[in-house]
């Protein structure tokens, strides 16, 4: 599904359109719909860790958020091998809205919210089957 980029990822302010392609129930690929970068892994962070956060109203607006219900947000991971070295980015989640196909950044302030981290490790919360 393509999503009109209301609010840029960080870095890559002139990226209008991304594509967004499910990988299974936990990951998802986020691409410029338009060029070949960027290309990020997201991740689904309800299935690691309890996860809420205040979204700011200019969001909230840009995005429609108070009247749409299929919203999705996810985190940029950085893949690494093996997995358990990749990382997690908490603090600026990305949300996407499914009803109107927009989406958006958002920085989260780290004094506000210090349970999260900027590169948290997924081996915090993988489990390896022995």
């Amino acid at each position: 599904m393509i999503f009109d980029v209301k609010s840029p990822i960080l870095g890559f302010e002139n990226v209008t359109k991304m594509k967004l392609e499910k990988i299974d129930d936990i990951f998802v690929r986020l691409s410029n719909a338009e060029g070949d970068v960027p290309i990020f892994t997201l991740i689904n962070p309800f299935v690691l860790r309890e996860y809420a956060f205040d979204v700011p109203i200019a969001l909230k607006l840009l995005l429609d958020l108070e009247n749409s219900k299929n919203i999705f947000t996810a985190n940029i991971m950085v893949i690494q091998t093996p997995i358990q070295a990749s990382t997690i980015n908490f603090l600026a989640p990305v949300i996407f809205n499914f009803d109107n196909q927009t989406m958006g950044q958002v920085v989260l302030d780290s004094l506000k919210y210090p349970q999260y981290g900027l590169a948290e490790l997924i081996s915090h919360y993988y489990k390896e089957e022995k």
